[in-house]
């Protein structure tokens, strides 16, 4: 097709952002660059910040966000790619301040692009997008830290969002006893049906608490919030535990000490799924699509269609989503 269809924010008078549906031109190539026909993108905490107009995202407008995106090369200047095959784009500069996946077609570098590996379905990449990838990174570096079923319950943060909500199913698969944390108590049926044994709410975690070490009650955790919740955790976990920390939901700055670490030796688990290596996304997508596959998939995410996204984005911005949307951009 020589047009593609893709949803433009652009900056209005008195610092207003707008998004619409609007045509563009057919894309070609780089050099060292692939065009990709999008079929499925995901919609991110990220994405709605970008297209309220958040510089701290995205610098210049107008800009299509989306920083995931799952589809087929149509053009490739990298001998590694041919035209059919079938890739996800997620991290990086995508959807920043590089045109991002609610378009028909993008254009990256091809050492952003992962194969999609046997198994993994195109939708089924872009229901676990950015989000299933930090989650499984987060688990990955759990399991590599010594932390088994066998050791206690783990605790899970924010896990009626993206991240969580696939960080509950997965440790409940590999038979974790998992504990959900979340401001949604209503979703407390749907975190069950996904193997979740206990859902608390996050208030037990997010006030302050001036106590250096809380009653031993999670063996691991992984925590999306940050702030205050991170630290309580911290404190909550038994001798040797850990916590894998990947968001700042509650905040970026932590009131902590280090008795934690030097009387319980428990272990601070970083996690950024944007810049690294894709070597590791490609490990982590090919366990998605064999021991990692996840049989109730399906119910993690909402399919909706472009006219959808403004909606959609308002309610990610306000805090309402529930588990996953993924865009459709077949049509």
């Amino acid at each position: 097709m020589n047009t593609y269809k893709a949803f433009e924010v652009r900056e209005e008078p008195e610092k207003k952002f707008q998004g619409s549906i609007v045509e563009k031109s057919r894309m070609e190539p780089e050099e060292g660059s692939l065009v990709i026909e999008v079929c499925y993108s995901s919609v991110n905490y990220k994405d709605a910040l970008s297209a309220s107009g958040s510089k701290a995202v995205t610098r210049e407008y107008p800009h299509v966000p989306g920083i995931d995106a799952a589809g087929k090369v149509l053009t490739s200047s990298d001998p590694n790619f041919e035209a059919g095959d079938e890739v996800i784009v997620t991290g990086y500069d995508l959807g920043m301040n590089t045109a991002g996946g609610f378009a028909q077609q993008i254009c990256v570098p091809a050492t952003w692009v992962a194969k999609l590996p046997s198994g993994l379905s195109l939708r089924d990449s872009m229901v676990l997008g950015t989000a299933g990838l930090t989650a499984g990174l987060c688990v990955d570096k759990l399991l590599k830290s010594g932390v088994t079923p066998e050791r206690g319950k783990v605790l899970v943060t924010g896990a009626t969002g993206g991240v969580g909500i696939i960080a509950c199913a997965l440790l409940s698969m590999l038979g974790f006893d998992v504990v959900a944390s979340t401001g949604k108590l209503s979703e407390s049926e749907r975190l069950k049906a996904l193997g979740v044994a206990e859902v608390v709410s996050r208030e037990a975690l997010s006030e302050e608490n001036p106590r250096p070490l809380l009653k031993e009650s999670y063996a691991a955790a992984v925590d999306v919030a940050g702030g205050t919740t991170l630290v309580n955790v911290i404190k909550s976990l038994s001798y040797g535990g850990s916590v894998a920390a990947c968001g700042l939901v509650d905040s970026p700055a932590m009131n902590a000490t280090v008795l934690p670490f030097i009387l319980r030796g428990v272990n601070l688990l970083g996690i950024d799924s944007v810049e690294l290596p894709l070597s590791k996304k490609q490990e982590i997508w090919s366990l998605f699509a064999g021991e990692w596959s996840l049989t109730a998939i399906d119910s993690l995410a909402e399919t909706i269609v472009l006219a959808e996204l403004p909606s959609v984005l308002k309610k990610v911005l306000a805090g309402g989503a529930v588990g996953r949307y993924v865009l459709d951009l077949r049509a």
